[in-house]
């Protein structure tokens, strides 16, 4: 499984791990709890140490596992709506705002500050695997996107098919428009010339 991790910051990253997020049918990589593993360990958002202990521990509770993952889709969805609202000029749904709150206290009781060349850094305090482990990293983000001057930067990709992938837009003018002009803006550009062509009067003979 391969993930889009060039959103420009965890959260957005996490939020995008559907695709075609605003269509009808959104195409979802975190099949499973192995999939949200394998998403923060390549997002940097899980040791790999930390990813293999994790691993060994959700074999031995299956039932928790499954909860887990559910809560994990969840949160994705709540991260989700409440930034593509704020890309549209939108309220957020207290409710979404409410379900991050409700992740964002246990993670923040596990931070800590350590000791490094520059000075001190925000770590996360050792103990025991915990199966929400991997979103920890993620709550915290999304709070400190939301409190940021970063958040106006917050866009979602304008192709009108449904791709709904979010960024942060940190063009000089916040003239980007799509998640990548590879893909999404290059169909733009297409269709573009495309009526162009079709407008344009055939030449005289």
């Amino acid at each position: 499984m391969s993930f889009d991790l060039d959103a420009g910051v965890l959260c957005l990253d996490f939020a995008n791990t559907a695709e075609w997020h605003a269509s009808e049918q959104p195409a979802e990589k975190l099949r499973d709890y192995a999939d949200l593993l394998a998403w923060a360990e390549a997002a940097g958002a899980l040791p790999a140490e930390r990813g293999a202990a994790l691993r060994r521990l959700a074999r031995r509770r299956p039932a928790e596992v499954a909860v887990v993952h559910a809560r994990a889709i969840a949160l994705r969805e709540a991260t989700y709506r409440l930034f593509a609202s704020h890309a549209r000029a939108e309220g957020a749904d207290p409710a979404d705002l409410a379900l991050l709150n409700e992740h964002l206290g246990p993670a923040l009781r596990r931070l800590r500050l350590d000791p490094s060349p520059a000075g001190f850094v925000w770590a996360w305090a050792e103990g025991p695997p915990d199966l929400v482990e991997p979103l920890w990293p993620v709550v915290r983000s999304a709070g400190e996107l939301l409190t940021s001057d970063h958040l106006e930067r917050v866009a979602q990709c304008a192709d009108d098919r449904g791709c709904g992938y979010l960024f942060l837009d940190m063009s000089r003018n916040r003239s980007r428009r799509w998640c990548s002009m590879d893909t999404c803006g290059n169909r733009a550009k297409a269709r573009r010339h495309y009526r162009r062509q079709k407008a344009e009067p055939p030449n005289a003979a």
